[in-house]
């Protein structure tokens, strides 16, 4: 028996140093190899369900993730990653809240309750809570979480981001700042610094002021390109005339029957959406078009103003997510038929069908 254990945490070392280098295929086997000495080891179906999640095998992992639950019902890495997993991937936060608040109970037969899992669970909660739109909630469960384990950048990030969220910009400047502070690598941190700075209204109008916070967001997006270019693309700057005449251009290519529809329907380019649309609206300053009126289809049966309908495009924030000039002329096409396909009452299935996607 002592030799099994011996080379089932030999094998366990190898996969490990091979799923470092990259090579996966290599890690799975000397997993494999661990389970052939050790059936019932739970470090070992951890492991094969971190690598699988990793490569996308999402329902692999939850399985190798549950096998290493029942081979060990007090190993809390394995119940930690398959509520994120639960989340993340697949969606399933009622579920995940279910699984956290077990383990919050603390009964004798699971993990025991120490601080740290404590905080990961309220960390995970707040996750849960934040793709649920219970902004507020998660903002609670994620202080919870760092009240427990103190100084977690990634606490700090997550609280910074729903606030960010929230429109409440200054609360989050001050917390992403600090959780930078900790972590000045994270790109992840870096850029959620610069979402921020682009929001913020310079304390006075001085010229001088207003050109040093440009040069300061510019920084932050190139340091965090710099850090993960693969996440975090510079952001594709294109001027207000070519801009213009991209959506322009998009309204064109729409159906002629499309057209006619919304020939009064003015579609209007903002940078961003305003704090008070963000608020207002509950809407993610992230957001890249938004339609505000009465679909078509309800038009009749409301006594709002037809004039007011319109559709909003904010072009600093599809200028973020594209690469390069070419992509961001794609993305303002998809966006404009999508906004428009809203103004004209489809649902999803709809939009696809009429090639409004």
């Amino acid at each position: 028996m002592k030799k099994d254990k011996d080379r089932y945490w030999d094998c366990l070392d190898q996969a490990m140093e091979a799923s470092h280098g990259g090579r996966v295929d290599e890690a799975l086997a000397w997993l494999d190899e661990a389970l052939k000495a050790h059936p019932a080891g739970a470090e070992a179906h951890n492991g094969r369900g971190e690598i699988l999640w990793d490569e996308g095998r999402a329902d692999e992992a939850l399985y190798e993730f549950e096998r290493a639950i029942a081979a060990d019902a007090k190993f809390s890495a394995a119940y930690l990653n398959r509520v994120e997993l639960l989340i993340e991937d697949m969606g399933e936060c009622e579920l995940a809240l279910e699984a956290c608040d077990e383990l919050l109970a603390a009964a004798p037969e699971l993990p025991r309750l120490d601080r740290a899992l404590q905080a990961e669970l309220y960390y995970l909660k707040a996750k849960a809570l934040f793709f649920m739109d219970d902004l507020e909630g998660a903002v609670f469960l994620v202080r919870r979480a760092i009240k427990s384990a103190g100084d977690q950048p990634a606490y700090f990030a997550f609280e910074g981001h729903v606030l960010f969220e929230l429109g409440q910009y200054e609360d989050a400047r001050r917390i992403l700042e600090r959780a930078a502070a900790i972590e000045p690598d994270s790109a992840h941190i870096v850029y959620s610094v610069a979402l921020i700075l682009e929001r913020i209204e310079p304390e006075t109008s001085s010229p001088e002021e207003s050109q040093a916070l440009r040069h300061a967001i510019e920084l932050a997006f190139e340091r965090a390109n710099a850090l993960d270019p693969g996440q975090f693309p510079i952001p594709t700057a294109m001027n207000d005339a070519d801009f213009d005449r991209a959506v322009a251009d998009a309204l064109d290519n729409l159906p002629r029957s499309v057209r006619e529809y919304i020939a009064d329907v003015p579609v209007l380019v903002e940078p961003y959406p305003s704090r008070d649309l963000v608020q207002s609206e509950r809407i993610s300053p992230q957001i890249l078009g938004l339609f505000m009126g009465v679909p078509r289809t309800e038009a009749a049966i409301t006594e709002q103003v037809p004039d007011l309908d319109r559709v909003m495009l904010f072009k600093a924030n599809l200028e973020k997510i594209c690469r390069d000039r070419e992509e961001l002329i794609d993305q303002i096409q998809i966006t404009v038929r999508h906004e428009i396909g809203h103004y004209l009452g489809l649902d999803e299935d709809d939009l696809e069908r009429l090639g409004l996607r």
